[in-house]
């Protein structure tokens, strides 16, 4: 492995002229991977937090997702919800169809409740007494679902219930699951929850069991929801955790075996890919000065820690901003919060990109 910090000074001494420097870092051996016929309409796998996509099968195709749809209602009912608020549930929600967790008219069920039986016990029931507890009604409630997934950047998705009935105009990708899956890695309780075999709660009208076979099946599995309808077929969003807070995101949409075509996903990430940590937080990335005699220091604000394909080599490109090579004295430079961006490249492919902070920079 290649001394980082050693080949870093010596390449910055002439970033400034070339205005971006490139950066050789590891390699290593590759496992060969034993065939497997991939049955699915759609699939992917992704880094939770670069969101780089390790495998790929028709993601960006526009599918129905069935009760996976509910990773959403519980982001928007944790967003804009009082988790100890009670609901009483409605007749609209007690005599949904599908699966249901069984609660009756009237029964007044705390939105914490409500959320683990949406996503326990894929309660049907539980996704219209959220609705409707949250927002008034379902139709105003989806209007949450779908600001937030744009907020998020899930552009290729509609969301038109909050349970994923078979509906004309709710569908998604499995990029999209894939994306709003990895947001819900920076919500503690909807973690905790997520990856729970079985919850009780003296609070609680019942004790919650989850569904989710993979929990069971895969111990490095954390989550995260099941779905079928007959138009979706059998899907599945899953998590991995990938050794030292890594994670993956695992969507299968319409595929036959959902909980065996997981496992093989995760095992072919784990097998072809390796997470390497190429810069730490707080690592003076930048410390020159620039052809002017200007002095800048610049940082991260957070570990870079990537998924590299074993035998391929990631290189790293620092590039200033125009309006930092363009200053005319360390108070200009100083004004701007960031200097520019790193970006990590695997062979010609962006893997991650990130700001290089100004350690100078003075906020107002």
């Amino acid at each position: 492995m290649k001394n980082f910090s050693k080949i870093l000074v010596a390449i910055l001494c002439i970033l400034f002229s070339l205005s971006s420097v490139h950066i050789d870092a590891y390699s290593s051996s590759v496992k060969s991977q034993k065939p497997y016929d991939l049955n699915a309409h759609a699939a992917i796998v992704i880094d939770a937090k670069t969101h780089r996509i390790l495998f790929d099968k028709n993601a960006r195709n526009i599918l129905p997702m069935a009760s996976t749809t509910k990773i959403l209602t519980s982001l928007v009912a944790i967003k804009y919800g009082d988790l100890d608020q009670k609901f009483k549930i409605s007749a609209n929600a007690s005599s949904i169809r599908g699966s249901k967790v069984g609660y009756k008219k009237d029964e007044e069920i705390s939105l914490r409740e409500l959320i683990y039986g949406l996503m326990f016990k894929s309660g049907n029931d539980a996704a219209i007494a959220i609705a409707e507890g949250v927002a008034g009604s379902i139709e105003e409630f989806c209007d949450l679902m779908n600001e937030y997934a744009k907020e998020i950047g899930i552009i290729d998705s509609h969301f038109e219930s909050p349970h994923g009935l078979d509906s004309q105009n709710h569908y998604s990708t499995a990029y999209d699951l894939a994306l709003l899956t990895s947001k819900t890695k920076e919500i503690e309780f909807f973690n905790e929850l997520s990856k729970t075999k079985e919850y009780t709660d003296t609070g609680f009208s019942r004790s919650y069991q989850n569904i989710n076979k993979i929990l069971y099946m895969v111990p490095q599995a954390t989550g995260t929801k099941t779905g079928y309808t007959g138009q979706a077929g059998k899907c599945l969003v899953s998590s991995f955790n990938m050794g030292d807070d890594n994670e993956i995101v695992v969507v299968v949409l319409n595929c036959t075996p959902r909980w065996k075509s997981s496992e093989w996903l995760y095992n072919f990430a784990k097998d072809n890919y390796e997470y390497k940590k190429l810069f730490s937080a707080n690592d003076l990335i930048i410390d020159e000065s620039l052809e002017n005699g200007i002095k800048i220091e610049g940082m991260l604000k957070e570990d870079v820690v990537v998924p590299i394909k074993k035998g391929m080599e990631a290189k790293s490109v620092i590039t200033l901003n125009d309006n930092i090579k363009n200053s005319k004295d360390s108070d200009d430079i100083n004004e701007f919060e960031n200097l520019g961006t790193l970006k990590i490249f695997e062979n010609e492919e962006q893997i991650y990109i990130c700001p290089i902070l100004n350690k100078n920079y003075k906020s107002e």
